[in-house]
C-alpha cells in the first residue's frame, strides 16, 4: 500500500507537470484521447480495414472484443483508483492539502484505472493494423523491395509508438489514468494482438462458435462479479467515487461503466458473426464485384457515412437495464451494417447499373 501511494504520488507530480507546461497543446491532447477511444475501432478502423481485407477486419473485431474483456477482468481485480479523485481520498498528503487537478469532459471515467483501456484498445487495434500493413511488404524478395520493405516496418512502427505515446500523454493529461496505467494498458494490448496472430481459427467461426463465445464471456463475467458480491466485494465501487469528485455532474456517463463496455463489445461480436454468416454478405462479399477496386471503396465510404449516423441515435439512460439492451442492439447493428447490409446495397446498385448499361 505504501508503494502504490508512492507511485500514485509521483504519477500525481507528472499530471501536474503536463497540466501546466503542456498546457499550449491541450486540444491536441484532448483529441488524442478521443483517437484512443475503443469505440472508434468499430466505427472508423473497422469499417475500413474489413473493405480492403477481411481477414484483418475479423481479426480486428475478435482483438478489440476479447482485449476489452480482459481490460474489465484486469480493473476488478487491481481495484486501480483514477487521479481525480484519488487525490481527494488519500490521506498522504499533509494538513490536507492536496493537490489541485484540473478536470475536463472526458475526464470523469467511473471504472476502476488500471490498466487503462485507451491505451489497451489503441496498442491492441494498431498492432492488428500494423502487422497486416507489412504482411504486403515481406512477401517482396528482390534487394531493392527488401530495403523498402525495412524502410517500411521502421516507419509503420515508428508511427504505433507516435501514437501510442500520444494516446497514454493525453490519458494522463486529463487527470483520468496514471503514468503506470498507461504503460500496463499498452504492453497488454500488444501482448492480446500477438496472442491473435495465431489463432486463424476465428476466421473459420461458426455462427454457433459466435454465440458461444458470447455467452462465455458474459457469464464469466457475471458470475465474476456476483461471486465477488457475495464475499461483500463490491466491484462497481468505482462508480459512487466518480460521482462524488467529478467537478462537472454532466459528465458524468452511463456509458463509460464497466458493464456498458462488456454490453457494447458483446453486441459487436454478436453482429460480425451475424453479418459474415448471413445471405447479404454471402451474395455481396463473395461474388464477382467483391474483387473490384470501384465496389469496395464504395462500401467504405457508404460504410463510415452510414455509422456517423448511428451517433445521432440516442440510447435513454434513465433505465439502466434497457440502456444495455438497446447498447447490445446498436452495438450488433454497426457490423452487421458494413458486413453485410452496406455490401448488399452496393452490389445490388452495381448490378442494377450493369443491367441498364447492358
Amino acid at each position: 500500500s505504501i508503494k502504490m501511494d508512492l507511485l500514485h504520488s509521483n504519477g500525481v507530480l507528472i499530471i501536474q507537470h503536463l497540466q501546466r507546461d503542456y498546457r499550449a497543446y491541450q486540444d491536441f491532447l484532448n483529441f488524442m484521447s478521443h483517437v484512443g477511444d475503443p469505440r472508434n475501432i468499430f466505427s472508423i478502423y473497422f469499417p475500413l480495414w474489413f473493405q480492403l481485407n477481411q481477414v484483418v477486419g475479423t481479426k480486428m473485431i475478435w482483438v478489440a472484443v476479447i482485449g476489452d474483456w480482459f481490460n474489465l477482468i484486469f480493473k476488478w481485480i487491481l481495484f486501480g483508483h483514477r487521479p481525480y479523485w484519488w487525490v481527494q481520498e488519500t490521506m498522504i498528503y499533509p494538513n490536507q492539502s492536496s493537490p489541485c487537478l484540473e478536470q475536463f469532459p472526458i475526464t470523469c471515467e467511473t471504472g476502476p484505472g488500471s490498466p487503462s483501456g485507451h491505451a489497451m484498445g489503441s496498442s491492441c487495434v494498431w498492432y492488428v493494423m500494423v502487422t497486416a500493413a507489412l504482411s504486403y511488404t515481406v512477401r517482396w524478395k528482390d534487394k531493392l523491395a527488401v530495403s523498402l520493405h525495412r524502410l517500411t516496418w521502421s516507419f509503420l512502427w515508428s508511427i504505433f509508438w507516435i501514437i501510442q505515446i500520444s494516446v497514454c500523454i493525453s490519458r494522463v493529461f486529463i487527470a483520468t489514468h496514471f503514468p503506470h496505467q498507461v504503460v500496463l494498458g499498452v504492453f497488454a494490448g500488444i501482448l492480446v494482438a500477438e496472442a491473435f496472430e495465431h489463432t486463424p481459427a476465428i476466421q473459420t467461426a461458426s455462427l454457433r462458435m459466435y454465440i458461444k463465445t458470447n455467452l462465455f464471456l458474459f457469464i464469466f463475467a457475471l458470475g465474476f462479479y456476483l461471486s465477488l458480491k457475495l464475499l461483500d466485494i463490491d466491484l462497481l465501487w468505482s462508480v459512487p467515487k466518480a460521482k462524488k469528485w467529478c467537478a462537472n455532474p454532466d459528465w458524468i456517463n452511463i456509458d463509460t461503466t464497466p458493464f456498458a463496455g462488456l454490453v457494447r463489445n458483446l453486441g459487436a461480436l454478436f453482429g460480425l458473426g451475424l453479418g459474415i454468416h448471413s445471405e447479404m454478405f454471402i451474395t455481396s462479399c463473395k461474388g464477382k464485384n467483391s474483387c473490384k477496386i470501384s465496389f469496395r471503396i464504395l462500401c467504405i465510404a457508404a460504410s463510415l457515412a452510414t455509422l456517423q449516423l448511428y451517433n445521432f441515435v440516442k440510447i435513454p439512460t434513465h433505465t439502466e437495464y434497457l440502456f444495455y439492451i438497446l447498447s447490445f442492439c446498436k452495438s450488433a447493428a454497426m457490423p452487421l451494417t458494413v458486413v453485410a447490409l452496406v455490401p448488399y446495397c452496393v452490389h445490388s446498385l452495381m448490378r442494377t447499373t450493369e443491367k441498364k448499361l447492358n
